[in-house]
């Protein structure tokens, strides 16, 4: 200007938020949703291992996971003032205080529960005559004088146990107490004496002079110990006969520990200090691990001795509590590996369409601005200050949701997670539309996939990704999960087949394109021909939105397939430890059913079927059989081996001299067990092969079975192998007969062996059923009820409850959340990636719908024309989706175990391989709503198109 003042110019990121705020709240939402989901997973892997390592160490017995520092009692050569001194509480406790100082971190110490004392290392022979002697031998007590009784415990009856003197190693006469439960099982009462014999002089003396309760029982104070809350019938090891004796432990009042230096009970100082699990984080785990095997044998126990005693010992299970949570985390890892890297990638391909179609909509633009002589470092500069605004900000967001939803966890994972996300989108977009525009171009020829030719690079690409990908899933086959640790590449092998298979299909896709136009063109409606004309014309980019939907779908049905995989594993896992919907049985395993019993429960209301069985177990095998050299071999068909007795049911395998072996022999009534077999989907049930006819005939009422009657029976494929189909005589307490196998199964209801016979109840001796098998939904109120009401306590199990045992520690719980969360962001990314490559081809369908409108297209025929537009693409990456989820999972099956996810942890659980499964439901779903979605937003555009005029849509300079 010629007053050489400047133009004035508005700022351009504010002209270019005011101008398209649609879209940089879109991109923001976007951005923040996906920030979230990147900064919550590491957040989410951190609570639920953090949950896992308090769960694993609260829960484990306090014995196990209580550190103990422990050192005998002063040596005899120091002065006897010295040593009474070492013993006294305020020594006592002073140590205790160093000891919880000098805990090196993460280990914490709980001061609140934390113990000292002296204790009886050698129980006492009790001699008075008022306590109790089961098999005629005498209790055996231990003693202990330990800080905080009044604290942990509440006074029941008479006074608390005091020292009204100092006492001494010469104190003849001390002050004690013993728990309710102490108290009932040994007839103590306040008032009643116990006696210890010293090495010198008269004996010392014990009065009782209360009766406690502990406040918490569960907790270290008392459970450290179990004795110090309640006695134990333990069984005399020094006895050749099966003697029990009551054995317990009496609370002194907490300054007579010097009395016991005086007792021949070989005394000891000892530190309780119980672990703070609160603090505990699972990133901590390997730490933890760390300092207590440097306490156990290492310097700690070095400065341990240093402020104990030279002689000081550091006792622990903690160290195997830790070692065990770090098995079940790493057995897990792999596994959430593999849907994080799935959602993660799929996440990126969004995002990148996102900036593709962002760049689409900008393109005329930037074209402009770059043949007016823009450089592509200023465009590509203001395109990255106006994404900033809007990403980073969204980013942050994003992680503070992330934060505040999931509240315990690392943070900088969760930040570096986010400000991924951020960066991803903040170079991605101005790159993407920068390279587009890095020399001017005039408007070009369409490009149609039907003529498109790849490339060199392309192929060498897609080889190289094909490389990559088999050799992930031969690695994963061979290695499996099962072994801990996390692999990057084998973990994102699901990723890498995903990947192929979208550029295979890219690739195949003309094909049926070009076959199915040459019949549409000699139609005589145009709209078939013009469906498939706009379905071919598409940019070459198109793998794109194809590789995010099958990314989507292949991760969706992986993780719905691992979700069913746990659910199935469990259910069978609860029907293998029941045998059916119900289970009745004694408490003995001789233990039989009364008829009355049997009738009762199988007419409660919800009984649908019940079967009565007799199981005995024990049953030796014949000598001839047992001594065979296929014992040990595989089934009749070599795919079964003998894997010995299950100790949870008896059911064989301990070998004796001879090499005969125990088996279970059950017998059973065909017809009912066989409706159980149908009903609870166990092996097929060849109940014709057991028929009691001929010499295996019902006996009369009363008759003895002899020896020489042959009975049919069905065996396990390891016990037919022994066998053979020769006959074999059998001692059983169900009668004497001959056995000759007819048939196999695999398995057998309520049993976990894999030895057993199944015989025909009727043709036995001793018939009465030990175990009752029901199906249905009886309530279990009543099911007990008429269990207990024959005055004989029966054992009633449910299989629900069964079931509810492996709902679920922490670590398990966190791990299939995360697999839930990631099948509902693959569908979620799937439908986003259906609707942006619509929406980037949006302004092409409604110019070409007004501009078909002038020629007489009818609005029916416009939506019509773009559903049809849709289809095929819809088709294809549904047909893709389904078919890559399903080899995904067929080809890494081999690969995955998830017994960590289902059943660890569990007491008797079955730990046997479960492999992965494809779920058919998380297969047909996110499918279908690709295809449904993608209808739907045809004809949303097509109602939108028919509201406006075509004159709006055809105004010069409109994309074409």
């Amino acid at each position: 200007m010629s007053d050489g003042k400047r133009a004035a110019s508005a700022p351009w990121i504010r002209t270019r938020l005011r101008t398209a705020p649609g879209a940089a709240v879109a991109l923001a939402v976007l951005v923040l949703v996906t920030a979230f989901l990147a900064a919550a997973f590491p957040r989410a892997v951190d609570a639920y291992e953090t949950e896992g390592l308090r769960h694993d160490i609260r829960r484990a017995d306090a014995g196990r996971s209580t550190v103990e520092v422990a050192r005998p009692q002063p040596g005899l050569e120091l002065p006897r003032e010295q040593r009474e001194a070492a013993v006294r509480t305020p020594e006592l406790t002073r140590v205790g205080g160093a000891l919880v100082k000098a805990l090196p971190a993460p280990l914490r110490a709980d001061t609140s529960s934390v113990a000292y004392g002296v204790r009886t290392t050698k129980p006492v022979v009790a001699t008075e005559p008022w306590l109790p002697r089961p098999d005629t031998v005498p209790p055996q007590l231990s003693y202990t004088a330990q800080t905080g009784l009044k604290k942990h415990a509440r006074l029941v009856s008479g006074a608390w146990p005091t020292t009204p003197a100092e006492v001494t190693s010469a104190s003849r006469a001390v002050r004690g107490t013993v728990t309710e439960e102490t108290a009932a099982a040994l007839n103590m009462k306040v008032g009643a004496t116990l006696e210890l014999p010293t090495a010198v002089g008269d004996p010392l003396k014990v009065t009782i002079t209360g009766i406690v309760a502990p406040r918490d029982p569960r907790g270290s104070y008392w459970s450290a110990d179990p004795l110090v809350r309640t006695p134990s019938l333990i069984p005399d090891p020094t006895s050749r006969f099966p003697q029990n004796y009551w054995t317990g432990t009496v609370l002194l009042a907490e300054d007579a520990g010097p009395a016991l230096l005086s007792t021949a009970t070989e005394p000891a100082l000892f530190w309780r200090l119980p672990p703070d699990a609160s603090a505990l984080t699972g990133p901590d785990g390997a730490r933890l691990a760390s300092v207590i095997a440097s306490l156990e044998s290492g310097p700690g126990l070095l400065e341990v001795r240093a402020i104990a005693g030279d002689t000081a010992v550091l006792l622990t299970g903690l160290g195997h509590i830790v070692e065990a949570n770090a098995r079940m985390r790493d057995a897990i890892s792999p596994v959430i590996a593999v849907a994080a890297l799935g959602i993660g990638s799929v996440a990126a391909v969004v995002l990148v369409m996102t900036g593709a179609l962002i760049a689409a909509r900008r393109r005329a633009e930037l074209a402009l601005m770059r043949s007016r002589g823009g450089s592509l470092r200023g465009i590509g500069g203001r395109l990255l200050a106006e994404t900033s605004v809007t990403v980073l900000p969204a980013s942050a967001l994003g992680l503070l949701l992330a934060v505040l939803a999931v509240g315990e966890g690392r943070w900088w994972p969760a930040a570096l997670a986010a400000a991924g996300v951020g960066l991803l989108v903040c170079v991605a977009l101005p790159l993407r539309t920068t390279l587009q525009h890095i020399r001017p171009t005039l408007h070009g020829a369409r490009e149609d996939m039907v003529s498109a030719r790849p490339s060199r690079r392309r192929t060498v690409a897609e080889l190289t990704l094909l490389v990559l990908a088999v050799g992930a899933v031969a690695a994963l086959r061979r290695r499996g999960t099962s072994g801990g640790g996390t692999d990057l590449l084998v973990s994102g092998a699901p990723v890498l087949v995903a990947l192929i298979a979208a550029l295979v299909l890219v690739r195949l896709y003309p094909l049926p394109l070009r076959l199915a136009a040459r019949p549409m063109a000699r139609l005589r409606g145009a709209i078939g021909f013009l469906s498939l004309a706009r379905a071919g014309r598409s940019s070459a980019g198109g793998a794109l939105p194809l590789l995010a939907l099958l990314l989507a779908l292949a991760t969706a049905a992986f993780g719905g397939s691992v979700i069913a995989g746990i659910g199935d594993a469990r259910d069978d896992a609860a029907l293998t430890a029941v045998g059916a919907d119900a289970r009745v049985s004694g408490k003995g395993e001789r233990a039989t059913l009364p008829d009355e019993l049997v009738r009762t429960v199988s007419d409660l209301e919800g009984v649908r079927s019940a079967a009565p069985l007799r199981i005995e177990f024990g049953v030796t095998m014949p000598e001839t059989a047992a001594g065979d050299g296929g014992a040990d071999g595989g089934g009749t068909d070599g795919r079964v081996t003998d894997t010995g007795a299950d100790a949870g049911t008896g059911g064989g395998g301990t070998a004796g001299a001879s090499g005969a072996r125990a088996i279970a022999m059950v017998g059973v009534d065909p017809a009912s067990y066989t409706r159980l077999a149908r009903t609870t989907g166990l092996p097929d049930f060849p109940s014709g092969l057991l028929k009691a006819t001929g010499p295996s005939a019902p006996l009369p009422e009363g008759a003895t079975s002899a020896p020489e009657r042959v009975l049919p029976v069905i065996a396990s494929p390891a016990v037919a192998a022994r066998l053979g189909k020769e006959q074999h005589a059998v001692d059983t307490l169900s009668g004497n007969f001959t056995i000759q196998v007819v048939g196999t199964v695999d398995r057998v209801a309520s049993l976990a062996s894999t030895n057993f016979l199944i015989v025909n109840s009727a043709s036995l001796e001793q018939r009465a059923p030990t175990t009752l098998l029901l199906t249905g939904a009886p309530d279990p109120a009543k099911l007990r009820a008429a269990a207990d009401r024959n005055g004989e306590e029966f054992v009633v199990q449910l299989r629900s409850e069964e079931r509810a045992r492996y709902v679920n520690t922490p670590m398990q719980a966190g791990a299939e959340r995360i697999y839930l969360a990631a099948v509902a962001a693959g569908a979620g990314y799937a439908l986003l990636a259906v609707l942006l490559s619509l929406l980037q081809t949006a302004p092409e369908r409604k110019t070409l719908l007004a501009r078909l409108r002038t020629m007489g297209l009818t609005t029916g025929q416009g939506r019509r024309l773009l559903a049809f537009e849709a289809t095929p693409q819809a088709l294809l990456a549904a047909g893709g989706g389904l078919f890559t989820g399903w080899a995904t999972i067929v080809l890494l099956s081999p690969g995955i175990d998830l017994v960590p996810l289902a059943l660890a942890g569990v007491a008797g659980s079955d730990t046997s391989p479960v492999t992965l499964r494809a779920d058919l439901w998380s297969l047909a779903l996110p499918a279908a709503g690709v295809v449904a979605l993608a209808a739907a937003v045809a004809g949303v555009q097509a109602w939108w198109a028919s509201r406006r005029g075509s004159i709006t849509e055809l105004r010069a300079g409109d994309s074409r």
